[in-house]
Parts: structure tokens; C-alpha cells; sequence
């Protein structure tokens, strides 16, 4: 998916945007090592944009392990809020489509063609560069789910374009379905290729369940509640609120706390030790690399390819900043004071 706002922020740790409107906010929870992201709103594209709730990047964390990017959205009337991105950029990144209902049609310029369906991933690698468009097919009602992306490391930000789908097969553990698109959770792992040691995994509990996920302790976790009210260590998370756990944690509890199912994307990876620069559909290192980016998109370059079969125009890119685009990482981290 393309971050298509007219004027996309450029987030540093601990501003604001939007004229001082916080980029998402904390609020308190019952236990201090899990910290709640809550989402804001953003529209995607012009008077009948979709909205979509985006809960990274954001003022308290930029990133949990490389997933540097997180929209929910649905669901919607794919009628009136359906998805219509036209061929746009990326770069230094790696990009996650993940439905719970609809189907949308994938074409990029490495010239993959797909259907993106319920329960399948599909992730496109766009280091050096690469172009996609992602359109409604209009046969399924209702669409519903994720777009994540996960900065690519230095030694790889530049890498040949690439496309990968994988159906996972469910896991039944303890009154919970789990899907592992990503990585490996309850005894499941994806053969999928990341740059870094990710997980991506869909979690659905079963009313009044409760399952304890053995987990990386090298991994900060971050679960993204879609619908129920589901509890996460000892703090509730409500639907679309995103709950951190850092590095440092061996058993994820998560409890369903909710009459009916409750729905969750549980994301993980190793803390990103690099700062990076998000702007638009780019993921670079300084200014002067998205500015070069934007460049080449706008001229056209071979650099992006050509996304064929798509039937209208490219999305042009916005504006860049009056202003420098600077780096961004997570806060510095707060350990505990040692006992005495």
C-alpha cells in the first residue's frame, strides 16, 4: 500500500504534527512494561479516501524490531471505501499485505500479478526500488486488514526487487487459531526470506481463551488487537490499540476477554539499531537519499520499472519539506534501577 496523504508527516521522536496534534498517543497502563500505542486517523487519497488507523510510526516509538509501518483499515464497503492505489514507489523496505476479508489485485514492476486474499500473505521487497498497485477486485463485499512494512538493514536496503505469497497453515493451541506469516510462533515457521529475524503472525482466541506463546527473548513485541478486547500480560488492549512489550520477555500470556472471538496481528523481531529516514513510500538513511528517491519517481527512472496492466495513471509524488528530513530511532531505552 502506498502512504498516499497529500502531505505525509516526517515524524522525529518526540514531536508533533499537524500543528501541534500528537502523532498517536500512550495512554497509562496497569503494568509499566507494556506500553499502549493508540491510533490516529489518516485518509488515503483524495474526497472518498479510505481511512485507515495508523499506529507507526508515531511519537513514542518509531519502530518494534524492523517493522517500521502499521495501518489497519476496515471494514469497509468495498463499493465506497475499497482500495485504489495506483502505481507508486518504494524503497529500503519490504512491504506486508495482510487481509481478513476482501480480495485486492497486486501488479508491480518486477511483473508479478496476484490476488490478495484472506489469510495468504504476500510481501513485495522494494530495496534499491520497485512499483506496485493494489486495486479492489469488487468480488468480496468487505474489506478488512493490514498493510505493514519492515525497514530493510543498512547492508540490504539496496536489494533486487522481490515478490513472495505463502498460504500458512493454522495452529490450534489452547482455544487460539494462529497463522505465522512470518517468522516462527507455536511450533510453526514461515520458509519466507526476511532481512532480519521478524515475526508476523495472525492470533485468534476463542471467547474466554487464554494461551501462553512461548516467544524470542532477543524480540520486542508488539500486538495489534482488530476486534475484542484482549489481554496482554496484565494490560487490556482494546481494538485497534497496539500493546509494546520489550525485549527481555520469554512467555507473551494473551487472554480473550471478550463474549464472542477476538482478532490480533502479534509482530516481533530483534530492536532495529539503526536510525532511519520515512518519508512517503521511502525508507533511506538521510535527506538527500529520499530527496534522490522522489527524483528518480518523478523522472520516471529505470531505477522504479514499470508497473504494466494497471489501467490509468501513476501516483505523482508530494511536495518534499521546507525543511531537512531527519533521522529517526525508538527513545533510549529505561531499564530498571538495580535493587539495593
Amino acid at each position: 500500500m502506498s502512504n498516499v496523504e497529500t502531505e505525509p508527516a516526517e515524524l522525529r521522536c518526540g514531536a508533533t504534527v499537524d500543528g501541534g496534534r500528537p502523532a498517536g498517543k500512550t495512554r497509562p497502563t496497569a503494568l509499566p512494561g507494556v506500553e499502549v500505542l493508540t491510533a490516529r486517523e489518516v485518509p488515503l487519497g483524495g474526497p472518498r479516501a479510505m481511512l485507515v488507523r495508523r499506529t507507526l510510526p508515531q511519537r513514542s516509538r518509531t519502530l518494534i524490531g524492523a517493522w517500521c509501518f502499521a495501518d489497519h483499515y476496515g471494514p469497509n464497503d468495498t463499493a465506497t471505501g475499497g482500495m485504489s492505489v495506483p502505481p507508486h514507489p518504494h524503497t529500503g523496505l519490504q512491504t506486508v499485505s495482510w487481509l481478513f476479508s476482501g480480495e485486492i489485485e497486486h501488479r508491480d514492476s518486477l511483473g508479478s500479478h496476484a490476488l490478495i486474499r484472506p489469510g495468504e500473505l504476500n510481501l513485495m521487497t522494494g530495496g534499491h526500488g520497485i512499483a506496485h498497485s493494489e486495486v479492489s477486485t469488487g468480488r468480496v463485499p468487505v474489506t478488512h486488514g493490514v498493510q505493514l512494512w519492515v525497514a530493510l538493514p543498512d547492508a540490504h536496503r539496496a536489494a533486487a526487487r522481490n515478490f513472495e505469497h505463502y498460504v500458512p497453515a493454522a495452529v490450534r493451541l489452547d482455544g487460539a487459531e494462529i497463522r505465522v506469516f512470518l517468522g516462527s510462533l507455536a511450533g510453526d515457521t514461515s520458509p519466507v526470506h526476511t532481512f532480519t529475524p521478524l515475526l508476523g503472525a495472525e492470533i485468534i482466541l476463542g471467547p474466554g481463551a487464554t494461551v501462553e506463546l512461548g516467544v524470542d527473548a532477543s524480540f520486542e513485541h508488539g500486538l495489534l488487537v482488530d476486534s475484542g478486547d484482549v489481554r496482554v500480560i496484565d494490560t487490556l488492549l482494546r481494538p485497534a490499540e497496539l500493546g509494546y512489550v520489550p525485549d527481555g520477555t520469554e512467555v507473551l500470556a494473551l487472554t480473550n476477554e471478550s463474549d464472542g472471538a477476538a482478532r490480533a496481528i502479534l509482530l516481533g523481531g530483534p530492536p532495529f539499531g539503526e536510525e532511519i529516514v520515512m518519508w512517503w513510500n521511502f525508507v533511506g538513511r538521510s535527506h538527500e537519499e529520499i530527496a534522490r528517491a522522489r527524483e528518480d519517481w518523478e523522472a520516471s527512472s529505470d531505477r522504479f520499472g514499470v508497473v504494466q496492466g494497471y489501467p490509468g495513471n501513476r501516483l505523482p509524488a508530494p511536495a518534499l519539506p521546507n525543511a531537512t528530513i531527519l533521522p529517526r530511532s525508538n527513545p533510549p531505552r529505561r531499564r530498571p534501577a538495580p535493587e539495593r
